[in-house]
């Protein structure tokens, strides 16, 4: 994995701008966010995230897809552009939950939320970060809908499933008291036989 200075230029724009996650902060704060952010290139394998590290970065998927896993379990993928990952350490400042590992190649924004507070200390910028937070939480919110709405359709998966198990055991009923009454007779027929 390669590391670079994130190099913005203000007056030319920049596509980081349009991810709608950074929509809380204004032109000045976001300048700052950027200016102060590294971009890593990523290749196959390499690992952003290490679970169990604790360390300060967010990250924005510019380009690419990664893999999130739990020890050595795969539990989702990022695979969107704009899509940010690690906002947690942010706010609970503990050890990393998950590993991200790039799939491909990939590009990702790093953004040092603690060299962020040494460049805006909280007492003398409440407004920097009262828009850092509102990041975060507009993330937390949109991840926790999106959660909410795989839970929904998960319950009703396992609902319709439960549904076609009642049905395949009614139906099922009537060949197995069938069977029974068949094995029954086929005893009776073998006892009698025996004596």
């Amino acid at each position: 994995m390669k590391e670079f200075a994130y190099i913005h230029d203000s007056k030319q724009g920049s596509p980081v701008k349009t991810v709608p996650a950074l929509a809380s902060f204004n032109e000045e704060q976001l300048d700052e966010v950027l200016n102060s952010s590294s971009l890593l290139q990523c290749e196959s394998g390499d690992v952003i995230i290490k679970e169990g590290s604790i360390d300060s970065r967010i990250y924005i998927l510019l380009s690419g897809e990664l893999e999130v896993r739990v020890g050595d379990k795969r539990v989702a993928t990022i695979s969107r552009a704009g899509e940010v990952f690690g906002e947690l350490a942010l706010v609970n400042q503990d050890k990393r939950l998950a590993s991200v590992i790039a799939s491909n190649k990939a590009v990702c924004l790093a953004v040092d939320q603690k060299f962020l507070q040494d460049i805006h200390p909280r007492e003398s910028d409440p407004d920097f970060h009262a828009s850092l937070y509102e990041f975060v939480a507009r993330l937390v919110v949109r991840k926790l809908e999106a959660t909410s709405r795989r839970l929904a359709e998960v319950e009703k998966e396992l609902r319709q499933l439960r549904e076609a198990t009642a049905a395949d055991v009614r139906n099922a009923a009537p060949v197995i008291s069938r069977a029974r009454k068949i094995k029954a007779r086929v005893t009776a027929r073998k006892a009698a036989r025996h004596r």
